[in-house]
């Protein structure tokens, strides 16, 4: 083999490894490292500001986020802001904000998405964020919020806690 094929060679092996060693930190991210990382793309707040905090209930359930710092008026109104826009949303059925963070395979929400109708989605105003609760009478589609709902508190790791 001549001296430049062999250097050609030993160039595409170094390369090949390289990229395998590249694609396996990839794959090494955890859920929550990935969520913390793109939240940003979905969520105008810090979420290392944040909590995201869980309820689940015999009718539905409660999803709350607030500042970690009562204090901190920009990522309270930023919150606000967008917990509103989310339960408009989710009352029409759209989910794609939790899809592009989560994934469209995130549990319970193509549930969620095609039932939308049949489930009751509120917003309010809390001193430190805001909450949307969500209500409905279909045993089919309380299991799909909740299972929703923990894949949520799973994934947002430490920014995140079940009430």
């Amino acid at each position: 083999m001549s001296r430049t094929l062999k250097c050609l060679s030993s160039l595409a092996r170094l390369t090949a490894i390289f990229a395998l060693l590249a694609s396996a930190a990839v794959f090494a991210e955890t859920r929550q490292e990935h969520v913390h990382q793109m939240a940003h793309e979905v969520m105008p707040f810090d979420i290392s500001q944040t909590v995201h905090i869980f309820k689940m209930t015999e009718s539905g359930g409660v999803q709350k986020v607030i500042a970690k710092d009562p204090a901190a008026t920009d990522q309270i109104a930023l919150i606000q802001r967008h917990l509103q826009h989310e339960a408009e949303n989710f009352q029409q059925g759209n989910y794609s904000d939790p899809a592009k963070l989560h994934g469209a395979d995130m549990a319970g929400l193509k549930d969620l998405q095609t039932g939308a109708s049949r489930i009751k989605v509120s917003y309010a105003v809390l001193p430190d964020g805001a909450e949307i609760t969500f209500a409905t009478t279909d045993p089919h589609l309380l299991t799909a919020l909740h299972r929703w709902f923990g894949a949520q508190l799973h994934e947002h790791g430490a920014d995140a806690r079940l009430e």
